[in-house]
């Protein structure tokens, strides 16, 4: 074996390794959350279902006849077959399309869910970015919870979340791999999509701070409303 095809094998090994260090790996917190949730419903279900089999069970020994150990042994498999059934449902991946439709509570999440799945495939810097991209949208997410789904900065975040960000990215995707490194009008793919990255992660994090500052605005006009309401309470003279 020739030493150029031993540095190859060698640049196969270690991109495979890298791939699986960054496969899947979270990027933000409301991603966790969203598999947390459906995990939990899912066991949810496993229990009802198991506790419905278990029930009938009970009912059937005692009023028509005991199990014996062929009906426990059956109403093992049973128990087996229920769990295997209620488990297999796997989460929902988001695809690109149904981002800009996802629900305004879940739109963070559910964008960092796609971007875990894109992430191995980007170079190295751009991957820096996407996890930074991660935190603006874990700071993003409080907000968007009470935001009112119609009003103009819910569909300016839409816009900016569920196809802007997604569209560049996908974007890349699609230029074959032996071009992303050749410059185009002055600029390689690569650049590009990091240029690109760096401006998106800095207007999410610029919207976040936005819908937080109105927040703060409201909390201080109540503060500011209760002492003009209750100024001089506590400078009364108490009559003895």
């Amino acid at each position: 074996m020739s030493m150029s095809e031993v540095d190859k094998i060698r640049v196969s090994a270690a991109s495979a390794i890298e791939r699986s260090r960054t496969r899947r790996r979270p990027i933000g917190t409301k991603s966790v959350a969203l598999r947390r949730q459906h995990l939990y419903k899912k066991l949810g279900r496993m229990l009802i279902a198991g506790g419905i089999v278990l029930l009938g069970a009970a009912v059937f020994g005692a009023l028509i006849q005991p199990l014996g150990f062929t009906g426990l042994f059956a109403l093992f498999i049973l128990l087996i077959g229920v769990a295997v059934l209620f488990g297999r449902s796997p989460f929902p991946e988001p695809r690109q399309a149904d981002l800009p439709k996802a629900d305004l509570k879940q739109l963070a999440g559910r964008t960092e869910i796609w971007l875990e799945a894109q992430r191995p495939a980007l170079p190295a810097p751009a991957r820096q970015l996407v996890d930074g991209i991660g935190v603006q949208l874990d700071l993003l997410a409080p907000q968007l919870q009470t935001l009112d789904a119609s009003s103009p900065a819910a569909a300016n975040i839409r816009k900016l979340v569920g196809e802007d960000l997604p569209e560049l990215v996908a974007g890349y995707q699609r230029i074959p791999a032996g071009l992303r490194t050749e410059a185009h009008a002055g600029r390689t793919p690569d650049e590009t999509l990091v240029g690109g990255l760096k401006m998106l992660e800095s207007e999410i994090g610029n919207a976040a701070r936005s819908l937080a500052a109105g927040e703060l605005d409201k909390l201080a006009t109540r503060e500011r409303y209760l002492q003009l309401k209750y100024q001089g309470i506590d400078g009364e003279d108490v009559p003895s």
